[in-house]
């Protein structure tokens, strides 16, 4: 399927599956977790060899459980992952908060705070980029995965301000050369249906709105914002998880 469909539409595809026991959210969100390993692999097949490094950012809704599922198959292969939740895991959906507990059953989940980040998580952001200047016989790629809200958002988050300063700081830094963002669904900062930034009102407040990734991974079918990231030349990939071509619309109510 190709046509571009609204977060609404998406949602929508997705209960339905659900509702109708064709699959499970659980499913989905295994299925999202390895589309993302996958493409990471399907775009850099240097990555696919060898035990690399990832910090990854999940956030408070079913993004941040696609991006556990990522980081556990990630840790899996051997990685070195680091990941990081902004939220509060009392709050996460039933599907999300099943894979944050699995994860952490063997690995530590590093609070980014709410509403702003931590200045213990933004430390240890630093820390894990600067590790590729301070230990330069580690010479493995260093990935970013961006799971915090995926088609979700649809305002700025001021709270993340510093976080995405800290990204910034990754994308950039010289001896990250290797650094590669990968964003799952949507990119931080990114508004799903018009493809727009989401500013703040104050730009001196919020000088880094979003996540610019070297990579997307989308889901099912690509969604308005994709035709403009593809069109700033950011590849997009699309992954099948399983969910029907389309679900019908509601008939109207009988007279």
């Amino acid at each position: 399927m190709t046509e571009p469909l609204t977060a609404a539409r998406m949602r929508a595809i997705e209960r339905a599956a659900i509702e109708s026991g064709a699959v499970t959210g659980l499913e989905l969100m295994e299925r999202a977790g390895q589309g993302v390993v996958e493409a990471v692999f399907e775009e850099w097949p240097d990555l696919a060899d060898g035990a690399h490094r990832a910090v990854v950012l999940c956030g408070p809704g079913n993004n941040g459980g696609d991006g556990f599922v990522v980081a556990r198959l990630l840790r899996a292969r051997g990685w070195a992952v680091s990941a990081f939740f902004y939220g509060n895991a009392d709050s996460l959906p039933p599907d999300a908060r099943a894979n944050h507990d699995r994860y952490a059953q063997t690995d530590p989940v590093h609070p980014l705070g709410h509403p702003v980040a931590s200045a213990d998580a933004l430390e240890a952001l630093e820390d894990a980029a600067s590790h590729a200047k301070d230990h330069t016989e580690d010479k493995r790629p260093f990935v970013v995965i961006d799971a915090l809200f995926g088609i979700g958002l649809t305002r700025p988050v001021e709270g993340l301000n510093a976080l995405m300063a800290h990204m910034d700081y990754l994308i950039h830094f010289p001896d990250l050369n290797a650094a590669r963002i990968v964003a799952v669904d949507v990119p931080t900062g990114f508004h799903t249906d018009t493809g727009n930034v989401l500013w703040s009102k104050s730009v001196s407040q919020n000088p880094f709105p979003a996540i610019i990734p070297n990579l997307v991974v989308t889901f099912h079918a690509p969604k308005p914002v994709h035709h403009r990231l593809r069109h700033d030349g950011i590849p997009v990939h699309v992954k099948d998880i399983g969910l029907p071509v389309s679900v019908p619309e509601k008939s109207p109510p009988e007279a």
